[in-house]
């Protein structure tokens, strides 16, 4: 039976089984932790889907990647728009007719693409989905400290095989919106305060990272910066201006956001999304500032997934952004995990910045064939961003030298080969370290991870009006990230940025073939501390170390402002 037969005979051939395939076939469905169900979902229900269809020229795509990314390339700082990137991977006119008829048939409705036109976002009823995508069965969940309520599959859902040179697979069935995490740390008993600090505030950050008064943006450039949240809840205008009153008094700064893309509500704030906001635009101070609101209020919705959505959306977008997101590598198909790397690849060839968290769970842990191994993050160990690890001061009530914050998240991908930009640095690693854990635990292979690192620990956040100390950086996800420590570094980047857009120079774009040419320059070498991984005797809790140079604990180190922007401002 052909593929013409299979989609003229679409919902008998469901109903047996033929012609059909899974595009996720190894999406692990176990349900997260704190999440319940509360039953079938009602057969009429409203669900919005999104269909990611299958793009061209990826490989010319990561080409143009790595032209315009490394220096000494004749194309360097040369960035595709938007409008280049939907030329090279438009969906063929095949692929856009073939899904189209099929979502017509089934009854989807108000269907909206994006500018690339590889994504397409439906409406359909429960009982239609369940049609169009046999297998699928929804149902309503209900989990994380804020009840935050899901309507996902718990099972495996089938496509045509007609449509399997068309569908890399479909969002809101199985990914679970993220959920808060974060912590308060207990706050060191302080013999006395002379000479002290009281925890991590914009000035204790500028001091340890050698800012000046006069390190802000001009306020003349259309340079700006962005952070990205996913958890339904929001930051307040009112608690960043409070924030900026207490603790922004010794430099130039924006007191509101420039640009919410998406929905702020009008309950409590969040200190997750509070933290974010306020370190984002106290590093990256008076330079303009976006929030991306992704809570997914629609049930059916992937927030991480809407946020790629937007980016394929945006012609002018900020040259920076931040993003406290990661999951578990081996809890997300293949297939999921290789288009939204493409999505980050996309993003990099426009020269836009993307930083991610490294995760608060060191090298991880999980049991595989009975045996134990580390477990490493995505999209922290994606080849396309720049991964942002956590550390804390050597004397917590000092400002002195930094050693491993011991829950940052750190390692080697189980799915992305090592890129060419970082071998040399990871295999100086791998043969110097006198602390690797057994070559069993880990993928030496893979891509390794993070990039660079900041504090991660012990910050003051305003929140609800309230000033809160010694707030752990966890991230809002399933995984806790090192949330923090991401803004501060993106916000010191959207400064060296604003140099080079008032020198004619292009922003900086994807950094990563110019970090590690450039060997760590401009960077505090953390050379002190492990971090966590799994409890068993023969590693007895200890994942990484990290030592001088590229580490997968603290990658290249932590920023020395001024020396990061001397080496960052050559052309």
């Amino acid at each position: 039976m052909g593929p013409r037969s299979c989609l003229l005979g679409l919902f008998a051939l469901f109903v047996t089984g033929k012609c059909s395939y899974s595009p996720e076939p190894d999406q692990q469905r176990r349900l997260p932790p704190g999440w319940v169900s509360l039953g079938r979902a009602d057969p009429e229900e409203e669900l919005s889907l999104t269909f990611a269809l299958r793009q061209q020229n990826v490989k010319r795509l990561s080409e143009l990647v790595q032209a315009v990314s490394d220096p000494g390339s004749p194309h360097y700082g040369k960035y595709l728009t938007l409008e280049d990137v939907a030329e090279l991977v438009r969906p063929s006119p095949l692929t856009l007719h073939t899904v189209q008829k099929w979502l017509l048939a089934a009854g989807a409705r108000n269907c909206h693409s994006v500018t690339t036109q590889d994504f397409l976002t439906c409406w359909l009823s429960v009982r239609q989905a369940e049609l169009l995508l046999p297998g699928a069965e929804f149902h309503h969940y209900v989990g994380g400290p804020a009840d935050t309520h899901a309507v996902r599959s718990p099972h495996p859902y089938r496509l045509p095989k007609a449509l399997a040179p068309h569908v890399d697979f479909v969002g809101g069935l199985h990914r679970f919106p993220p959920t808060s995490t974060l912590r308060q740390r207990p706050e060191p008993q302080v013999p006395g305060t002379v000479g002290l600090h009281l925890g991590v505030t914009p000035s204790v950050i500028r001091k340890r990272y050698n800012l000046t008064a006069q390190d802000v943006g001009s306020g003349t450039t259309n340079n700006s910066q962005a952070c990205a949240q996913f958890l339904e809840q929001y930051f307040h205008d009112s608690d960043l201006a409070e924030f900026m009153r207490l603790f922004g008094g010794d430099f130039a700064h924006q007191a509101s956001v420039a640009r919410v893309v998406g929905q702020q509500g009008r309950g409590r704030a969040g200190i997750e999304a509070s933290l974010d906001v306020e370190y984002l635009m106290s590093a990256g101070a008076n330079i303009s500032t976006w929030v991306y609101s992704s809570p997914g209020r629609h049930e059916s919705q992937e927030p991480f997934l809407q946020w790629l959505l937007l980016l394929s959306n945006e012609s002018a977008l900020p040259y920076v952004h931040t993003v406290s997101y990661g999951d578990d590598e081996d809890s997300l198909s293949s297939t999921y995990i290789q288009r939204v790397n493409t999505e980050l690849m996309k993003a990099a060839a426009r020269g836009l910045t993307l930083l991610f968290a490294s995760g608060d769970s060191g090298a991880g842990c999980w049991s595989v064939s009975g045996r134990h191994q580390f477990r490493p993050s995505f999209p922290a160990s994606s080849p396309y961003v720049t991964t942002v690890g956590g550390t804390s001061f050597q004397n917590p009530f000092r400002i002195t030298d930094e050693v491993v914050d011991y829950i940052s998240g750190g390692g080697f991908s189980n799915v992305f080969p090592r890129p060419s930009y970082q071998e040399e640095a990871v295999t100086r690693y791998l043969s110097s370290s006198p602390h690797l854990p057994p070559s069993s635990y880990f993928n030496a292979s893979g891509r390794a991870y993070p990039d660079v690192a900041a504090l991660s620990d012990g910050y003051w956040v305003v929140s609800n009006h309230v000033p809160i100390p010694w707030v752990s950086a966890n991230t809002p996800t399933f995984q806790p990230q090192d949330l923090a420590s991401t803004p501060v570094f993106g916000g010191l980047l959207s400064l060296i940025n604003e140099h080079r857009i008032l020198r004619g120079l292009p922003p900086l774009g994807f950094l990563n073939p110019r970090l590690y040419q450039q060997r760590g320059a401009g960077l505090f070498d953390v050379t002190r501390g492990c971090h966590e991984s799994c409890l068993n005797e023969e590693v007895e809790g200890q994942g990484f170390c990290s030592g001088p140079g590229w580490d997968p604990v603290t990658g290249w180190g932590t920023p020395n402002f001024p020396a990061l922007l001397k080496t960052l401002m050559n052309p």
